[in-house]
């Protein structure tokens, strides 16, 4: 197992640098210091070819506004806080609406938009990158200095594995995830429409017409949302139903997971062969189908369009500081952020 470090790009007179773990079969994920984004992973498909499985940029300047996100570590709250605002121990915070009148990704600047401070690891049968940032008290309207990192690891099993761990010195909220676009066919020769995604969820939240969760929980049951048996994408996507509808005909919803570092979630796109099975201690996945992809951008040679990749936003519930009943994201100054997502490559 090897990783290779290098300089990409700059900005703010600073170095952007790139890092490439490679393990003993051959497979790549690539990342870099800025919002710690994954810009490729590289795995075979079923007749042994390697191929870079998510979206993302040949070079660094679209990565400075990337409003896809492609690949970023997202915080300080993944997802969308109503109104902008919040109140948390009888005190309001305002936030940036970065999004119609809400508050989405922590931010216009959020982790997504700054250098961390990064190191290679080495470890027997695994190597990879640590990352760590402090955001400072009052950051895109947050209470709270909170010190956070986020390691990469990269083992001889084909697994990517992120572990988060946060501290703050005061109340604050905290709801981190990655949002890496997944195309398994390979090189993005075909969209995600024909892959099938299994998870074992019970339920999803409802949103309304700004993709914000109503706080009702609705049974998958005879629905598109039922996935605990797998579903081909686009039987889901081409489906009418309102909530498939209302965020531009897809998926852009929050599952509530039955199972934890079971098999909870399976990927898989038969063309290629190739799976992605994620197993988190988190209570959630947003799944999202890039109905909102905007078309005419180049990602890897590629013209940007609908449906050209899926996010599978493992995270707590969206919008949880305005639903009691949903898991609170709140961070006390007392108690560790501790959170560990696993992601398998395999074929079938």
């Amino acid at each position: 197992m090897k990783i290779i470090q290098e300089k990409w790009a700059e900005i703010h007179q600073q170095p952007v640098i790139s890092f490439t773990m490679i393990n003993d079969n051959g497979m790549e994920v690539t990342c870099i210091n800025y919002g710690c984004i994954i810009t490729k992973i590289v795995t075979p498909d079923k007749n042994g070819n390697y191929e870079n499985v998510v979206l993302g940029f040949e070079h660094f300047p679209p990565y400075i506004t990337n409003t896809p996100y492609f690949g970023a570590v997202i915080g300080r709250v993944a997802g969308r806080i109503q109104n902008a605002c919040f109140e948390l121990d009888g005190k309001t915070y305002t936030l940036c609406k970065n999004e119609n009148n809400n508050h989405l990704h922590g931010g216009v600047k959020g982790l997504h938009r700054v250098l961390w401070n990064a190191v290679a690891v080495e470890n027997e049968g695994e190597v990879g990158v640590r990352f760590s940032y402090t955001s400072p008290d009052g950051e895109e309207g947050y209470p709270g200095t909170v010190q956070v990192q986020v390691t990469y690891m990269l083992n001889n099993q084909n697994e990517l594995v992120i572990s988060y761990n946060a501290r703050s010195d005061k109340s604050t909220l905290l709801n981190l995830t990655n949002h890496t676009y997944f195309n398994l066919s390979g090189n993005i020769k075909r969209d995600i429409l024909d892959h099938e995604l299994k998870i074992k969820s019970d339920q999803f939240l409802e949103l309304n017409e700004e993709l914000i969760p109503t706080g009702i929980f609705l049974d998958v049951t005879d629905t598109p949302f039922d996935l605990r048996k797998g579903k081909k994408l686009k039987d889901g996507i081409m489906a009418n139903h309102p909530q498939i509808e209302v965020v531009g005909q897809g998926y852009d919803h929050p599952f509530l997971l039955n199972a934890h570092h079971d098999e909870e979630i399976v990927l898989w796109d038969p063309g290629s062969g190739r799976t992605l099975t994620v197993e988190t201690d988190e209570v959630g996945v947003v799944v999202y189908t890039g109905n909102q992809l905007q078309e005419g951008m180049d990602i890897y040679g590629v013209p940007s369009r609908k449906y050209l990749g899926i996010c599978l936003e493992v995270q707590g519930l969206p919008d949880a500081i305005h639903h009691p009943h949903f898991p609170s994201w709140i961070l006390r100054p007392e108690e560790i952020y501790s959170s560990v997502t696993k992601y398998r490559f395999g074929v079938k």
